[in-house]
């Protein structure tokens, strides 16, 4: 499942709102391990271009 997020996450990189949608998505199908892979993931590609939607999902994940 953790490769499928990736990979939409990839086809809606070009939009913050959609990223963003399909991130709070995957929380629901992904263990707290996954999430956390994710979240090393998501900020070596997209964190100069999404970095306040990175912030601001992964801080309120770990909330």
């Amino acid at each position: 499942m953790l490769d499928y997020v990736k990979t939409v996450l990839k086809k809606v990189s070009i939009s913050r709102e959609m990223f963003e949608k399909e991130l709070h998505k995957a929380f629901r199908f992904l263990s707290a391990e996954e999430i956390g892979q994710l979240r090393r993931w998501c900020y070596a590609p997209f964190r100069g271009k999404l970095l306040p939607v990175l912030d601001r999902v992964f801080s309120g994940a770990l909330s």
